[in-house]
């Protein structure tokens, strides 16, 4: 079973926690809850709510809070789970940290500060399942593998590309694989039979991304450099309306899945063939939205 995202945002969270005890109950792998609608508020509830399934942030930006505080809730989520919760860590996007007036700074050097940090200020080191969770960093470009295999028990991809993950992976070491290294990846996903309408839905939604330099770069060097090139010139002349239409099919269906849930547990079967541990999917639907989408990836794994 794959895992699944959950988003809780300001008037449905209820109904997300009851989706993350479905999700539970179900039989998904894990749950994680990106930082837009409070990653660590619904995790808490998740810890207290659900019994078994594993979840994690995906991720908690570094430059909210400090260290020391995160790593107290971090602890916390830990010991009240039973040890089922992972510490997901990332610089997050330009946008998302301008909107809340977050400074930033060096990404690599930074991340390494803040695991330094988190671990120098564990509230209970050596106190069994209380202490520090796994960390997992957000990862994209070769540099920041190398680092999540050097300082922390996993990493988490989103919107990479299928035909390039296997490149990535390997930078991993198979004994580190072996000994249970997360590889995740966050994958937007629709299920309906219009492939169509919900292909036009993933490139409006991948617009904001496709619009960030270090996306771009990444997609250029996993084989999409014409399409990259396109968009920059497009966005160069503040033609934005004519993104999506620059997102080759070709692109997308290496970065998202879309179609029916036969499809969709195909591409996953896929994702998981390429090395990749912990398909995370990201729902979305035509018509509901994310909590739409929800419903249909349960009844798509249920059947």
């Amino acid at each position: 079973m794959p895992a699944i995202s959950l988003i809780a945002v300001p008037g449905r969270r209820q109904a997300t926690v009851d989706a993350a005890v479905e999700a539970d109950q179900r039989g998904f792998s894990a749950i994680y809850c990106p930082s837009s609608g409070d990653a660590l508020g619904i995790c808490s509830s998740i810890a207290h709510l659900t019994k078994s399934i594993k979840f994690a942030t995906s991720i908690q930006p570094i430059y909210f809070q400090v260290a020391a505080q995160l790593a107290n809730q971090a602890s916390y989520l830990n010991e009240i789970s039973g040890g089922r919760f992972s510490l997901g860590i990332g610089v997050s996007h330009a946008p998302a940290l301008d909107r809340v007036g977050a400074s930033r700074g060096r990404p690599l050097s930074d991340i390494r500060q803040y695991v330094a940090d988190l671990h120098a200020s564990d509230p209970a080191p050596g106190v069994a399942g209380a202490g520090l969770p796994p960390v997992l960093l957000a990862t994209l470009r070769d540099k920041m593998v190398d680092l999540s295999v050097e300082i922390a028990e996993g990493a988490i991809w989103a919107n990479c590309s299928l035909n390039d993950i296997p490149r990535s992976i390997a930078r991993i070491p198979q004994q580190k694989r072996d000994a249970g290294f997360v590889v995740a990846n966050m994958i937007p996903t629709i299920i309906d039979e219009d492939k169509e309408a919900a292909a036009a839905k993933h490139r409006k939604s991948l617009t904001g991304y496709v619009m960030l330099p270090n996306y771009r770069n990444y997609w250029k060097s996993a084989g999409y450099e014409e399409e990259m090139t396109a968009i920059e010139a497009a966005i160069a002349d503040d033609d934005l309306k004519r993104l999506p239409e620059l997102m080759s099919d070709r692109w997308l269906s290496n970065s998202t899945l879309y179609g029916s849930a036969a499809e969709v547990r195909d591409g996953v079967t896929a994702w998981q063939e390429a090395g990749v541990t912990t398909p995370i999917l990201v729902p979305s639907a035509l018509k509901g939205g994310h909590l739409a989408g929800v419903q249909a990836v349960f009844d798509a794994f249920s059947s």
